[in-house]
């Protein structure tokens, strides 16, 4: 009979599996491609967003307890939203709001799983 921790455990062997095909895979295929100066460029822009989407992360896990659930889910959101490219303000600030406030009322009211209040105090 299969207990709590088999559907992590499935998930686990599949994600090595998956991981083993690909490294493999990288391996077989050796050095064929040639670099691009495109790409050299393209690798730049992504490494500087990376490195900004892991100090969000660290912001604002950093920040969790002091900010509370709400308020860090909405800036955080709207960070990794405008690093990864959605340059309207407006559109940011809807889907910021409406994923905070849904996944707060999911969580918190719903789910009953108690989060970081903060100084908001929700």
């Amino acid at each position: 009979m299969a207990g709590t921790g088999m559907f992590p455990l499935c998930l686990g062997i599949l994600l090595v599996i998956l991981s083993g095909i690909f490294i493999l895979r990288i391996f077989l295929q050796g050095k064929k491609s040639q670099i691009k100066k495109e790409v050299s460029i393209q690798s730049s822009e992504s490494s500087i967003q990376l490195i900004l989407f892991l100090g969000a992360m660290v912001l604002a896990t950093l920040f969790l307890n002091q900010l509370g659930y709400p308020l860090t889910s909405f800036l955080l959101l709207l960070v990794l939203l405008r690093i990864l490219g959605i340059k309207r303000w407006g559109l940011n600030i809807l889907i910021s709001v409406v994923t905070a406030v849904g996944s707060y009322f999911v969580f918190v009211q719903w789910l009953s799983i108690p989060m970081p209040k903060g100084w908001v105090g929700l």
